[in-house]
């Protein structure tokens, strides 16, 4: 069947007709929607309305001939320079334009520039693309029948298989489920899911054809990467391109990958001559940009009758839509994956991943964990109460049994990662009496005798932050270092510049109040800057959780080489030598004369003024931090549930969550992170889907169907700490910003799983929406 189409604007079904349309109303502040630069024009894209089809013919005439238009960018135009494919961050090409055939509906098919951003939709309606329907694909499981048609025709490989990945002993684990008296299976979906930050993807290309500097404004969470990455694909020197990040309305790993719109608003700037402003809408970001999770996957343990457990094994289908766009350490196809035996002691585990091709838009995304991370804790949390219920044991009492204990660690699991500190039991013991466990339990017992149903749920996680280690990760061949520069002035006031890039986490706050702690400068007195690759040094970015364990490292490490500098200086003014000087935050004095002392501004401006011969002037450093290892935060959640009856609601009664980040540099910052991120676990455990109907259509491309919570479906947040630093970092900090998000999802699934146990219900989906707990009850007779 071919077919000639005129796509609507705004995603699938929403077309734009009013210039009152809320896109285009422009806010008030430091965003890249809100850059206008001099004689900027507007580019616009147009999307493919199907799953899977091959292009027969794209006809621009009639959307060239509206007053305004400036220019339209195909593929075939962008194959002719070379540009027509570009490098995703994992061993993949994906389109930039749409070659040959569509792979995923809302795919991009052609990019058209105008002078205003209304004229640029109102062209792309008028762009008329014929298309031949193709057999669509969008079950993973189905990816590799030998009748599944044949998606990427590009690859050499004639298949839609990406990836087999393997670790553990295969051997061993075998032998222990051989020999094992209790067995337990779990199948679960984390199911396709979207960060939705508030501020959609989008950039401004300013191409200076007489000093042939490039400069994008990007909403980007790893400028440096991007500006490497926009070198290699556009062949411009690297020297010539600028990136600059403003303010970020959220990340959480939407932000990280380069997309179509990007290249192509570059293309435009190189050609034309002008600036050009390309900003997604809402339901194209929720359509296109990229996916997080889609992972199906099945767990067993090997225990013995005590329950004990003994081994782990993990088999794993990954979708990643129709290119592999994640972005994650080159050496790990299935990210950290393999951080799934969790806080719990496995003499043996074997864990494999395999990752196809569908008519999906390209996922893998990190969503506020370190790649995969999410899924792994989800998966190991459910299946260590699957088999506590079929033991029939306290799902608390069973996971204080098989904790690593404290003095294991450094642990080394099986699947080959090295713990650095922990005390899980700690932290649940913590959390069960700040919940009152015991007691809730009584009143459980009760409820069901009355016929109503309450839930507890527990999670105790293990997280895994801070990538990474040189010798270990890498993304793009880029070793994930991360950098600080500081530069202490005349005065005793400073600047630090990271290779961050903040989208929300407080960075300000938290990079200044470590200058404070370590050189004695007020926090106040500290400016930080981040996102201008021109200025700052060079770095990975933000995302996984790699601030504080990185590039909080590198500024304590920083402003320690300037310490080390002060002093000195300090003894120059002091007229001592080094070894007679003691430091106290924000000073030095000479031993046993407290009342001779330098203070750090005092220093700083000695350092301009009256400095000791062979000593060079300034008082700066810079610190490329390289981690020894990741770090490893925990915590243990608990939440409890009431379930309606009659209508399948689940009402999350209370929630504790007790964290464990090492050394905190900043409470309420810390706090701030676990409530955004528990009230995003809240949303994927209850709410949020992206599917895809046997036609490739996308079911919650809008937040018609892709729900966002709310204050009013976001329960009170209780949360408590426990401090277990690690040993490697500068200060013992190990990150905490995702730790809510990857510990979460399982404590609300638990939770509803327990409240339904009695009943037999043994695991459930997410998300667990009313409708479907309802059909539970009535399957099993709760409910007529």
């Amino acid at each position: 069947m071919i077919t000639k189409t005129t796509p609507e604007v705004g995603g699938m079904g929403h077309p734009i007709k009013r210039k009152e349309d809320a896109r285009f109303i422009q806010g008030k502040g430091n965003y890249v929607d809100d850059v206008h630069l001099p004689g900027m024009v507007y580019g616009h894209m147009v999307r493919s309305p199907y799953a899977h089809a091959r292009l027969k013919s794209i006809n621009t005439e009639k959307a060239k001939k509206l007053p305004g238009v400036l220019a339209i960018i195909t593929g075939e135009d962008l194959a002719k320079a070379n540009l027509a494919w570009m490098p995703t961050l994992f061993f993949d090409k994906q389109m930039v334009l749409a070659t040959g055939k569509v792979l995923f509906q809302s795919q991009e098919v052609a990019f058209v520039v105008a002078e205003d951003q209304y004229t640029a939709a109102d062209a792309a309606e008028l762009v008329e693309v014929e298309y031949e329907e193709l057999p669509v694909l969008v079950d993973p499981h189905k990816a590799t029948d030998p009748d599944a048609p044949i998606l990427r025709e590009d690859r050499e490989e004639k298949s839609n298989h990406i990836f087999h990945w393997e670790v553990g002993d295969r051997a061993a684990t075998e032998k222990d489920f051989q020999n094992a008296p209790v067995k337990a299976t779990v199948h679960a979906i984390s199911q396709r899911c979207h960060p939705a930050p508030l501020e959609t993807c989008g950039c401004v290309a300013d191409y200076n054809k007489a000093t042939e500097k490039l400069t994008i404004y990007l909403t980007s969470q790893a400028p440096h990467a991007h500006r490497t990455l926009f070198s290699i694909v556009g062949g411009i020197p690297e020297q010539n391109i600028r990136v600059v990040s403003p303010d970020i309305g959220g990340g959480f790993g939407n932000k990280v990958p380069i997309y179509p719109g990007y290249v192509c608003a570059v293309v435009a700037s190189l050609t034309l001559g002008v600036p050009v402003k390309w900003i997604e809408t809402r339901s194209e970001n929720l359509q296109s940009t990229g996916f997080a999770r889609d992972y199906h996957m099945t767990a067993e343990i090997a225990a013995d009758q005590n329950g004990k457990v003994k081994a782990l094994r993990v088999k794993t289908l990954a979708d990643h839509g129709a290119f592999n766009a994640a972005a994650q350490p080159t050496k790990f196809p299935a990210g950290l994956f393999s951080v799934c035996t969790g806080s719990y002691d496995f003499a043996n585990s074997f864990c494999e991943v395999d990752g196809v091709y569908t008519n999906k838009a390209p996922g893998g995304i990190a969503y506020r964990c370190s790649f995969r991370i999410t899924e792994a804790a989800y998966l190991i949390e459910r299946a260590i109460d699957v088999l506590a219920a079929q033991l029939k044991m306290d799902p608390a009492e069973f996971r204080r049994k098989n904790f690593i204990q404290p003095d294991q660690f450094p642990y080394k699991t099986p699947l080959g990662w090295t713990y650095d500190s922990g005390n899980y039991e700690g932290a649940m013991n913590k959390a069960l009496e700040m919940v009152g466990y015991k007691e809730l339990r009584k009143e459980q017992e009760e409820k069901r005798k009355k016929g109503e149903l309450m839930g507890i749920g527990i999670s105790s996680f293990t997280e895994a932050v801070g990538a990474g280690p040189a010798h270990t990760f890498d993304i793009a061949g880029i070793k994930m270092f991360d950098s600080a520069e500081i530069r202490v002035h005349p005065t005793g006031k400073a600047i630090c510049r990271m290779g961050t890039k903040s989208q929300g986490q407080g960075h300000e706050t938290t990079y200044a109040q470590i200058v404070a702690q370590e050189l004695g400068i007020p926090a106040s007195d500290v400016i930080i800057e981040e996102g201008d690759t021109d200025t700052a040094p060079y770095g990975l970015g933000t995302y996984a959780s790699r601030s504080t364990p990185t590039s909080g490292a590198a500024t304590a490490m920083a402003a320690r080489k300037i310490r080390d500098k002060a002093k000195k200086i300090a003894a120059h003014l002091l007229e001592c030598s080094e070894e007679d000087l003691e430091w106290e935050t924000g000073k030095f004095f000479v031993k046993g004369a407290p009342s001779k002392s330098k203070t750090i501004q005092e220093i700083a401006f000695a350092a301009y003024t009256n400095i000791p011969e062979g000593l060079e002037a300034g008082l700066e450093a810079v610190n490329y931090y390289d981690p020894p290892n990741l770090t490893f935060p925990f915590g243990t959640y608990i939440c409890v549930t009431d379930i309606d009856k009659g209508t399948g609601e689940i009402k999350v009664r209370r929630f504790v969550a007790v964290d464990d980040c090492g050394n905190v540099i900043n409470p309420m910052i810390v706090e701030g992170q676990i409530h955004g991120g528990l009230t995003e676990g809240l949303a994927i455990a209850f709410m949020q889907l992206i599917d895809y109907d046997e036609s490739g259509n996308v079911q919650g491309g809008t937040f018609m169907d892709y729900l966002i919570p709310t204050a009013v479906e976001t329960p009170h947040w209780e949360t408590g700490s426990t401090c277990t630093p690690s040993p490697h970092h500068p200060f013992g900090a190990k990150g905490v910003g995702e730790s809510p998000n990857v510990g979460s999802p399982a404590a609300f699934v638990n939770s509803v799983v327990d409240a339904l146990s009695h009943l037999g219900v043994k695991h459930i989906d997410m998300p667990i929406t009313p409708w479907k707990v309802w059909n539970i009850l009535k399957e099993k007779g709760v409910v007529n």
